[in-house]
Parts: structure tokens; sequence; C-alpha cells
């Protein structure tokens, strides 16, 4: 297997942490400001340790960070590692649309009665 850089590996821990329905649900909660862990635990029907697993996978990953403030433990998102992700996605997106679209035309052109080699 050829050897990975820095930025695929990355990307791969960014898509490792959201293939959980669970952390792309903190993930999206995150998006609307810091919470305390008590608060982002709250709707999820699972003992504490178990979402605790949770964030430290989103934390260890890049998705989040934590900070006590008094004896609160809040967690925000870290931003940098989704934009990553978007990146790559933007890439796939706009690689996809040119193919679709040169698609498009070659069926528009076959359905027209033209062929590859035909001028027009």
């Amino acid at each position: 297997m050829p050897k990975r850089s820095a930025d695929a590996t990355s990307l791969d821990r960014v898509f490792y942490a959201l293939a959980d329905p669970t952390r792309r649900a903190v993930v999206e909660r995150l998006s609307q400001g810091p919470q305390s862990v008590s608060a982002l635990a709250e709707p999820f029907d699972m003992a504490l340790p178990s979402f605790m697993q949770h964030l430290r996978v989103l934390e260890e990953h890049g998705l989040l960070t934590s900070h006590k403030r008094g004896r609160v433990r809040v967690c925000e998102i870290a931003p940098q590692s989704l934009s990553q992700a978007e990146g790559w996605l933007q890439q796939q997106r706009t690689l996809w649309t040119r193919r679709l679209e040169q698609l498009d035309m070659l069926l528009a052109d076959l359905k027209n009665g033209h062929t590859q080699g035909e001028q027009k």
C-alpha cells in the first residue's frame, strides 16, 4: 500500500470520527455554539461514560476541543478539521459535476444523431 500524506491521514481521521451517528449529532449540536458535556449528553439514551467515549473520539480526531469552566467541562467545535473535510468534498463535487455535464453533452449529441468524431 502506498504511503499516505499527512493530509490524507488527517482526513481519514475526520471521516472515521464522523462515521458514527451519535458523533455526527454532537457535531451538529456544537455548530450552534459551545455546550457543556451534560447539555450535550441530555438527548442521548446512553450512560454518561459511553457518551464520554464519543466525545473523546471527536476530540482525539480534532473535531472538538474541551476545557473546564469552573466545575463544568465545555465542548466546542474545532472548525479547521471540518474545513478540511469540506474542501475534499467540494473537490469531489466539482469533479463529478464536470463529469456528469460531459455525459449530458454526450447523450444530447447521441440523441441528436451526432457521433463523437463528427463536426457540428
